[in-house]
């Protein structure tokens, strides 16, 4: 029988259960197909060591489905962050890790291979009735590791190489600073990893309350960070991409290029070029299981640079193309009316539209224009001033029809007849 420990081995497991359990949620144990129900229930076992508080279920005749549920009223930091430090390792990985920044304590110490190797031998491992072995080879592998996370220095003086801890010392503020980054920014997990140098969980008291409090992108973290180490790097990688449809990812070669993250529902996308296709996508992050970094490429610039002039016709992340590889762009209008001391209503169109632009034909009729990729992820937005909306028009008439269709099936819901609006 296999043993069950609280620690994650592997993220994108925990990854992929958390998402089940929380964003989609109410599966019974017979409906999770994916897995074994050994597996469903040591990884149902190891989330409620991690989130007990926020673990509930409900029974229903189909069975016992368990979910996540998170009130941001009450929980000021994302709770996923504690996944992040549930991380497995072996006796010797930890043992390593302590005996080393034990003796690279001091930042202005610093020592050879060979020093910390006559160091751990005899200061520490002798010590033990059944002493550890750390070879050369694993002592060197664990500093190079070290060195290339950026916590420990390498620097050459003359022919040896001499390794010490890189300082790391908070500024004033740096906890307010912090508790704001780990809870908006991308890779919060980062700044929530630095606030625990310097308060307790206990302790820690926020400044900030969120009305809209986005915690599922903080499972995608360690893709989002490759993603952004790629940018950096100007480098192609091959991304391994989900479908919900399909049993396994799709592996996908691409230059990634932008993250573009929704500031009403948090969901991060990849604006990246796919060489198979030659046109820019969007992918969901969420839906990218691994990033792989491939070779730098010359093209990365021009590829930005084109992405950045296309965003003049972009209103979400869609950017269609017909058959022949063609920009497709659909136009899009509506006229709002209003009334005498409504100019916050033209306030918000100016404040809010992304893209396009606003005319006035009078002193109480104004007109929004634009030309963009996709006119139908407008529609959500044009939808909230739909009581001033007096014309409307997108050269799509798919999308103008749905609009119409839901106007005319919100009327009958209410039982108005047309004369009455």
């Amino acid at each position: 029988m296999s043993s069950y420990s609280e620690l994650i081995k592997n993220f994108e497991k925990i990854r992929a259960y958390m998402r089940e359990f929380y964003v989609y949620g109410f599966k019974t144990r017979e409906e999770y197909t994916k897995k074994s129900a050994r597996s469903y229930d040591d990884e149902r076992r190891r989330i409620e060591s991690i989130l007990g508080d926020y673990m509930h279920f409900v029974r229903t005749p189909e069975g016992k489905s368990v979910f996540i549920s998170i009130d941001s009223r009450h929980s000021r930091h994302n709770p996923f962050y504690k996944a992040w430090k549930s991380k497995s390792f072996t006796d010797g990985d930890i043992t390593l890790h302590f005996i080393l920044f034990d003796i690279l304590h001091r930042p202005e110490e610093a020592f050879t291979l060979n020093e910390l190797l006559d160091k751990i031998e005899g200061d520490y491992l002798s010590h033990f009735d059944e002493p550890m072995q750390f070879d050369e080879s694993t002592v060197r592998k664990k500093l190079k590791e070290y060195v290339r996370e950026g916590i420990v220095l390498a620097e050459k003086r003359g022919k040896r190489v001499y390794y010490r801890r890189r300082a790391c010392e908070l500024p004033d503020g740096a906890s307010e600073l912090l508790d704001f980054f780990s809870e908006v920014l991308p890779c919060g997990v980062i700044g929530s990893y630095l606030l625990d140098k310097i308060q307790t969980e206990e302790g820690r008291e926020s400044l900030f309350d969120f009305k809209h409090h986005y915690i599922t992108p903080s499972l995608d973290s360690d893709i989002l960070a490759c993603l952004f180490d790629a940018m950096q790097k100007k480098s192609v990688v091959t991304v391994a991409n989900l479908n919900r449809s399909a049993d396994e990812p799709r592996r996908v070669r691409l230059i990634p290029l932008r993250i573009f993250i929704s500031v009403q529902t948090g969901r991060q996308h990849l604006l990246a070029y796919a060489p198979d296709v030659a046109c820019v996508r969007s992918y969901r992050v969420d839906y990218l299981k691994s990033v792989t970094l491939e070779e730098p490429t010359p093209r990365f610039d021009e590829l930005r640079a084109e992405l950045d002039s296309m965003m003049q016709k972009i209103w979400g992340v869609n950017t269609k193309r017909n058959r022949f590889g063609k920009e497709h762009i659909e136009h899009a209008e509506f006229t709002v009316r209003i009334a005498e001391g409504e100019e916050h209503i033209i306030r918000r169109l100016e404040r809010e539209k992304r893209v396009g632009r606003v005319e006035k034909l009078d002193d109480y009729t104004y007109r929004f224009v634009a030309d963009v990729y996709d006119s139908g992820e407008m529609t959500p937005w044009v939808r909230s001033f739909i009581c001033r909306i007096v014309d409307i028009r997108f050269s799509n008439r798919t999308v103008e029809n749905r609009f119409k269709d839901d106007l005319r099936a919100m009327y009958r819901m209410y039982g108005l007849q047309k004369e009455d609006v």
